[in-house]
């Protein structure tokens, strides 16, 4: 004997219920078969919206029974011959005449009570499955109808009534003894109590009338039937690449459905695991998949958790005194008095002073579980014994499952780990002494991001994924998304990272897309997206709440770089091109370092001083380990650089600084180079890593440029340059006299900064620095005479962006 059952997705219309009696009868072919069914797809639903209009006076519950109505008659014109489709069309009319005829009772008395409430619910299973026993029976298949109030006994308790499996089960074996046949067709979900009287099993309740069959005929399987193949390790519409459970005990399964997942519904398991019945989770859309077996005992693996589950709309109720400590009895009282009004506990955590206990209960229930708690502990809290309870709503519940966890100790440190360090704050904690699951109640917008965090670190195992928001579609952020475009394929194979660009904007536009942007034609589709500010761009951010973010800036804006703070404390990782959040006041280069520690998020800016070379991480490398920076010499503008070694005099000063800023080694306003504040910014920021409190005032700057040409635009910047050309060779040729060359460096020595032009002897090692090179010397105590030195190309949109690349690979701590 097998018993299988098939969900509403599955019997939805005649095309499925087709392909249901395709399955059932390859299943006859080997042993005799109980097919239970749901109703058809959405019917249930209909049918309670019919009777709450009804109950409402609203004449419109007339218009829905006509909808059932053609609804059911088209199925069975869909699916028996017209020649027998006669008997049964009237037997579907005859159950909506006495719908309507119910319909109609509900309306005049203007009340739905939970007892005709279970009778009206239960025309969808009655319909749908005589449809299909019709069907079967035009196909000569030996079979019989069963009406499942008639075998299974439960309380009174309308629209969750328990059953009564001592008389249940009696009642069963003896009328499949008596009435030997190939197939019987049963009605899921139904059941009536000793009177007689129509019961339902709860929403999902035809899931466990197939189990009440198979425990009771003691069958080989149950195999539940529904649209997709098998369980996964989490939830498909929350993560993107779940994976699929071939085998799962039937504890980690209860704890599962207990927590949310929706493939079975929790009871079903109790009945079929008492007789060691497994469950077989099949896809009647795709039959010859593997799907997933619930058994007793799993094969062990490697698998330490089998999966992630949740349950949203949760509240959780806190009670709290100092009264409670040391004196028994009100945990009892809490929980008898939410069982007196019917209110399901899901999670109970106390505290070990027994100080508090909070319990987490349906948001639906939460008003009325508060009233009859206050009401409970009116005494203690009018004597201050106690406080009025907490309640706080929007939450849910997440929990890890799998039976291996017990023996294997860290997984509740990896678990909030993780979720702390994605900025994911958990309310209440409860694990079993099972430790078959940890469980955690936070906030409902937090849900998708946690479970995905979660199912990253335990299951996807082949790349870790960073989710990628871009401020600056300019020359640098241009290459940048170039270069992480070049390099997907490398970094998943070599790195098991998947960087993932979800948002580029400029000053104009805003582009977004959870799923990745396509790369390969970003400018197109930022030119034609969403006009946006940087607020909006954050706002955005904040709203999508993706794991492992990370927030680049590519501008010099100083209005992007106020947003910093902002997302650091959403523990969004910041990643900055742009020097002026670190060259700000010291106190707020402090605070936004402070913040990337106290919300587990990364601040980094290893290109705000020389681009792509590694300056800044050598730097707290040498910290880090123990060492002590006594000097800095530095050439830390490209800019300068590559201006005074192109300049000769055979061509005017203005000339070369136009060439670099052509070739992008400037900034917009070039002055910010040439008049040393770029130079300053880049030492005060070294000077701070270092360990230094120091302001831009603190550092001296010995200017070049003659203070004319800090009047006007940059146009008349320019021209005033070529003015000034006398004053420029005059430099040059100071220098050149002595046989050296001009070097604008910047120092940090024993808490002093400064930045000027130098002269530069043969013998220095910045004397040899070409092109738009950089050069730091690092003088510490371990390399007091020989410094540490760190020397390449210290401008262009190339190597920056490369060195902002290497900070989101960082990010990764991969």
């Amino acid at each position: 004997m097998q018993v299988l059952k098939f969900g509403g997705s599955s019997v939805a219309n005649a095309e499925n219920i087709s392909k249901v009696v395709a399955i059932v009868l390859r299943a006859i072919e080997k042993s005799p078969v109980v097919l239970v069914v749901s109703a058809l797809g959405g019917v249930t639903d209909q049918l309670i919206q019919t009777g709450t209009l009804a109950a409402n006076g609203n004449e419109e519950y007339k218009q829905q029974i006509k909808i059932l109505e053609t609804k059911h008659l088209d199925a069975v014109r869909s699916l028996l011959p017209i020649q027998e489709q006669s008997a049964t069309l009237s037997w579907v009319k005859q159950q909506l005449n006495e719908l309507e005829s119910l319909c109609d009772g509900i309306f005049l008395l203007g009340e739905l009570s939970p007892r005709i409430k279970d009778r009206l619910v239960s025309y969808g299973e009655l319909l749908s499955s005589y449809i299909i026993s019709a069907r079967l029976q035009s196909m000569q298949v030996k079979q019989q109808w069963v009406d499942s109030r008639q075998l299974i006994i439960t309380n009174d308790q309308y629209g969750n009534a328990a059953v009564n499996f001592a008389k249940t089960e009696a009642l069963i074996r003896a009328y499949f003894k008596e009435h030997v046949c190939q197939l019987y067709v049963a009605p899921g979900f139904i059941a009536s109590n000793e009177l007689k009287h129509t019961t339902t099993l709860g929403r999902g309740g035809s899931d466990y009338t197939g189990a009440i069959y198979a425990a009771a005929l003691g069958t080989a399987t149950l195999e539940i039937w529904t649209d997709v193949s098998g369980m996964m390790t989490a939830d498909p519409r929350l993560v993107q690449h779940p994976k699929h459970i071939e085998r799962i005990s039937y504890q980690e399964a209860m704890e599962l459905s207990h927590f949310g997942a929706k493939i079975i519904y929790p009871p079903t398991i109790q009945p079929v695991m008492r007789k060691n019945i497994p469950v077989w989770i099949k896809n009647t859309f795709d039959p010859d998949a593997p799907g997933t077996i619930i058994e007793q005992k799993v094969i062990s693996d490697n698998e330490i958790i089998r999966g992630i589950s949740s349950i949203n709309s949760i509240s959780l109720l806190s009670l709290e005194g100092s009264g409670m400590i040391g004196i028994p009895g009100f945990s009892k009282r809490l929980f008898e008095t939410l069982a007196a009004r019917n209110i399901n506990v899901i999670l109970i955590t106390q505290s070990s002073s027994e100080h508090s206990i909070c319990v987490g209960i349906s948001e639906s229930d939460a008003a009325a579980a508060q009233k009859s708690i206050d009401q409970a502990f009116a005494y203690e809290i009018e004597t201050g014994k106690v406080d009025p309870v907490k309640v706080e709503n929007e939450l849910s519940i997440i929990a890890l499952v799998g039976e291996q966890m017990k023996s294997h100790p860290g997984i509740s440190g990896k678990m909030f780990g993780v979720l702390g360090k994605n900025g994911i704050n958990v309310r209440a904690i409860a694990q079993g002494s099972s430790e078959k699951n940890i469980s955690a109640v936070l906030s409902a917008k937090d849900v998708k991001k946690a479970i995905n965090v979660l199912h990253e670190v335990f299951f996807e195992t082949t790349y870790k994924q960073l989710n990628v928001f871009i401020a600056g579609a300019g020359n640098v952020g241009g290459k940048l998304i170039g270069q992480i475009q070049q390099q997907v394929n490398y970094l998943k194979e070599h790195l098991r990272l998947q960087i993932q660009v979800v948002g580029i904007a400029n000053s104009k536009k805003m582009l977004l897309n959870d799923s990745g942007i396509q790369l390969a034609n970003w400018k197109e589709e930022l030119m034609n997206a969403a006009d946006a500010n940087i607020h909006a761009f954050v706002q955005a951010i904040a709203e999508r709440n993706l794991r492992n973010s990370v927030f680049v800036d590519v501008t010099a804006n100083a209005e992007v770089a106020g947003v910093y703070s902002e997302l650091l404390q959403k523990s969004i990782s910041v990643v900055a091109c742009n020097k002026i959040a670190c060259s700000s006041s010291y106190n707020n280069y402090k605070h936004l370092k402070s913040l990337a520690r106290e919300y587990n998020a990364s601040f980094l800016f290893e290109t705000n001083v020389g681009a792509g070379l590694p300056v800044i991480g050598t730097l707290n490398d040498l910290l880090r380990s123990g060492d002590k920076v006594n000097k800095i010499q530095a050439v830390l503008s490209g800019t300068l650089n590559y201006v005074f070694n192109y300049y000769d005099g055979t061509v005017s000063f203005a000339q070369i600084v136009k060439r670099a800023q052509e070739e992008g080694y400037t900034e917009p306003d070039p002055r910010l180079d040439l008049g040393g504040t770029d130079v300053m910014r880049k030492i005060m920021i070294l000077a701070r890593e270092a360990g230094e409190k120091i302001e831009m005032e603190d550092i001296a700057n010995e200017y070049f440029l003659p203070a004319s040409c800090f009047e006007g635009s940059v146009l008349d910047f320019y021209a005033e340059m070529e003015k000034q050309e006398p004053h420029f060779k005059s430099l040059y040729d100071a220098a050149n006299a002595v046989g050296c060359k001009l070097k604008f460096v910047a120092v940090y020595d024993q808490g002093k900064a400064k930045v000027g032009l130098q002269h530069i002897p043969a013998e220095s090692d910045f004397y040899h620095l070409y092109g738009k090179d950089n050069l730091v010397l690092f003088y510490t105590d371990r390399y007091p005479e020989q410094p540490l030195v760190i020397k390449g190309a210290g401008a262009g949109a190339d190597v920056t962006a490369s060195g902002v690349f290497a900070d989101i690979i960082r990010v990764a701590g991969v």
